[in-house]
């Protein structure tokens, strides 16, 4: 009975100095997380969706298919899990005695007398009993990098989903940038050979030529530019895929189509959605036992050995056949002149906590930060649809115009020149637009901790 309660005081006294106490996992966030200007709706949110149902592109999904495959970081990720986990299983192979099998055998000979042998052959026995909580904070901070590597594999399969996405989506847009392009080039090429035309009938002078084949090798640079860049975004997806260069198969950005649920839900759900900021949580967990272990380094250590087997020598005496024996010795070790080097490292491991601890909330802050910019680009986005679809109308029906009244001598080259840049940039700005939105829904979905399925 006393020994019980030595043992329940014991055990008290080691839970007051912190040797014993168990980390509390963070349960609440920052007030107006993603900002005052954000409705808060209490639903599941764009960030539990599986990617599947957001990226409803076929070839877009056998993309990331081939991604989640053969991507170099998401791999190795996998291979920081399979560390992580073989780490735990030592931590808690740790409580476990050690066993050992240690034969030993002589053979001696004084002043060339008969020579004698002799033989051991015991099995060793050793076990650390963790009273002051040494094992047990190990284990638990082995525990908390294992949780950790596994969310930053989440992560960086988050982040691998939402590139190769946000670079199909920009091969779709240069595409259709292109496209337009191409199209102004031919209309321009036309221009030109009616200019020609009407200068050589004496309707048109030589100065309105040069400036219109001017401008139509301008735009011919621009569709240069507009494939080299689309080589170099292919390069980019080859680098994502872990292949080597080639063209790749896709769709057209006209129809791409989103889910209209976009909402954010609650900002709690951020700390179990998002792998960055669990994985900023479990380090924070790993130095709290970390600091723990540091703690329980000042106390001392109580092993149990021993060893049993057989042997034939018993001192000056040689037996035979052998004879059974076996020891067993307790040992306590308290550091006695090492109290600075213990009080350093545990002043090294509060630190580390507290810098963990630091890094936790500026990643919250971040993350809050991501969903609010992500969210009010969609929301920019979306309300310039419209304007841009009313400007090209607008414009389009000016450059009809102009065109009509030059061919018919009353207006000008410049008129016309200045009608169809000014459409051309109008639809080149609606092709950056449309993926602008696009590319807020990716950065949305991501910044909620999308992509888990």
């Amino acid at each position: 009975m006393k020994k019980i309660l030595l043992l329940t005081t014991a055990t008290a006294l080691l839970s007051s100095c912190g040797v014993y106490t168990k980390y509390n996992q963070q349960t609440t966030v920052p007030d107006n997380l993603y900002g005052e200007n954000v409705v808060i709706e209490d639903s599941v949110g764009l960030g539990k969706l599986d990617w599947h149902e957001l990226f409803t592109d076929t070839i877009l999904q056998q993309t990331i298919e081939i991604g989640l495959k053969n991507n170099t970081d998401y791999l190795s990720a996998q291979l920081r899990v399979d560390e992580a986990k073989a780490a735990l299983m030592s931590a808690k192979l740790a409580y476990l005695p050690s066993f050992a099998l240690s034969p030993q055998g002589t053979i001696s000979s004084f002043d060339n007398s008969k020579a004698t042998q002799t033989y051991s052959l015991p099995a060793v026995a050793s076990w650390e009993i963790d009273i002051f909580g040494n094992l047990r904070n190990a284990k638990k901070q082995a525990k908390a990098v294992y949780a950790q590597n596994k969310d930053y594999q989440q992560a960086v399969r988050t982040q691998l989903i939402s590139s190769i996405a946000n670079t199909y989506y920009t091969l779709l847009m240069l595409d259709e940038q292109l496209e337009l392009t191409q199209e102004t080039e031919k209309a321009w090429q036309e221009s030109v050979a009616s200019a020609k035309a009407l200068m050589n009938a004496g309707q048109y002078n030589e100065v309105g030529v040069a400036q219109m084949e001017a401008t139509l090798y301008s735009v011919q640079t621009s569709v240069l530019d507009l494939k080299e860049q689309i080589n170099q975004v292919e390069n980019s997806m080859s680098l994502l895929l872990a292949e080597t260069p080639r063209n790749y198969e896709r769709g057209r950005l006209a129809g791409q189509k989103f889910t209209d649920n976009l909402s954010v839900g609650i900002p709690v759900q951020i700390l179990s959605n998002r792998p960055d900021v669990r994985v900023a949580e479990r380090s924070l967990e790993a130095a709290f036992y970390g600091t723990n272990q540091a703690r329980s380094a000042f106390y001392p250590s109580i092993t149990l050995s021993g060893s049993a087997g057989w042997t034939n020598s018993a001192g000056s005496m040689i037996i035979n056949p052998s004879k059974f024996l076996a020891s067993a010795v307790a040992s306590l070790t308290q550091p006695l002149f090492a109290k600075g080097k213990l009080v350093a490292q545990y002043k090294i491991a509060k630190a580390k906590q507290e810098e963990a601890a630091l890094s936790f909330q500026q990643t919250l802050l971040k993350a809050g930060s991501e969903v609010n910019n992500a969210l009010t680009a969609y929301q920019t986005s979306n309300q310039k649809r419209e304007l841009y679809e009313k400007q090209i109308s607008s414009l389009q029906k000016a450059l009809d115009s102009t065109t009509m009244l030059m061919e018919h001598g009353t207006t000008n080259y410049l008129e016309v020149l200045v009608a169809r840049q000014s459409l051309l940039s109008a639809q080149l700005s609606q092709t950056a637009n449309r993926f602008i939105e696009i590319q807020s829904i990716i950065n949305l979905y991501r910044a909620l901790g999308g992509g888990q399925s």
